[in-house]
């Protein structure tokens, strides 16, 4: 059975007055933390995690068993050890028990840590920071209990050519060594919408062949890049990389400047409702959907 998802924020929730919102993503500026540091962190994270739960017990109310977990959820955590944090003992219970809540109820827990992750790039500088910001992400899985595997993913794109791909993807891969067990085990890859950038092919030759990571295919990426290869020959070559035992996750969008009619409109830009239902070429797997009205996109896509 495919499992349909969305990504990080409930509108329904989100949008509520101030004081009867639900979410995962209170964070603060630099400043904000300069200012309130350690104590004022743990408190937003504590209100995050328990905040999780809440969103999980949506989601099986509404028949959605996948979800993407927001980077925002440890705002700052680059910045001091977890177990420092005042309220650890407290946030640490509460992610466990959202764990236990996902595990029980087979719901899918991903990530997609942010565009300033760069594995590939020269500057030693930037590798420590991704190495950095990943590698909080692999513990925040660590507390909720999610497995060390692509189940659950935590998928990046490579991030940059610099002006040579085949330099780019070696040092891709060089780098995705130095990582921690944590990360390693968990990462997956994307296909990009850009010519400049890494089609599917260019994914499997450069990257699964060499480190084994799966590659997560993007249908909305792939019709602005396509290689050369059709979307049902990139979609099972992605489909390929993943381990017999776990579901694949496609990424499923489609573009703004089409739902508005908009030529001013980037056509990479991802539109507010998906529209037209995705082949799946016969395949089983489970579907992200990357739409900015998140769980009422869904929910209008899946007919609920």
């Amino acid at each position: 059975m495919t499992n349909y998802g969305y990504a990080c924020i409930n509108m329904g929730f989100s949008t509520r007055p101030k004081s009867q919102r639900i979410t995962t993503n209170r964070t603060m500026i630099r400043r904000t933390f300069d200012d309130k540091g350690i104590s004022y962190a743990s408190e937003l994270i504590l209100a995050n995690v328990l905040d999780l739960y809440k969103i999980l017990e949506w989601n099986l109310a509404h028949d959605i068993y996948f979800y993407r977990l927001s980077s925002n959820m440890f705002p700052w955590a680059s910045e001091y050890d977890m177990q420092d944090l005042p309220d650890y003992d407290l946030i640490l219970a509460a992610c466990q028990r959202a764990g236990d809540f996902a595990r029980q109820h087979n719901m899918r827990l991903t990530s997609h840590p942010g565009p300033f992750n760069k594995l590939a790039s020269p500057k030693e500088r930037v590798f420590q920071l991704t190495k950095t910001d990943l590698t909080v992400h692999a513990d925040m899985f660590d507390m909720i209990g999610l497995p060390r595997s692509p189940y659950a993913k935590l998928n990046i794109h490579v991030g940059a050519a610099y002006g040579d791909k085949p330099f780019a993807l070696d040092n891709f891969c060089r780098n995705f060594e130095r990582l921690p067990e944590s990360v390693r085990c968990r990462l997956t890859v994307e296909n990009d919408d850009k010519p400049s950038l890494y089609s599917t092919q260019e994914l499997y030759d450069g990257v699964y062949k060499r480190i084994g990571i799966p590659i997560v295919f993007d249908y909305h990426h792939h019709r602005l890049h396509p290689g050369d290869l059709t979307e049902q020959e990139a979609l099972e070559l992605a489909l390929s990389t993943w381990p017999d035992d776990i579901v694949p996750v496609v990424h499923y969008a489609e573009s703004r400047s089409i739902e508005y009619n908009n030529p001013k409109i980037k056509p990479q830009a991802h539109s507010d409702y998906v529209y037209t239902p995705l082949n799946n070429y016969g395949h089983v797997f489970d579907v992200m959907i990357e739409a900015k009205h998140k769980e009422l996109a869904l929910l209008r896509y899946r007919g609920s």
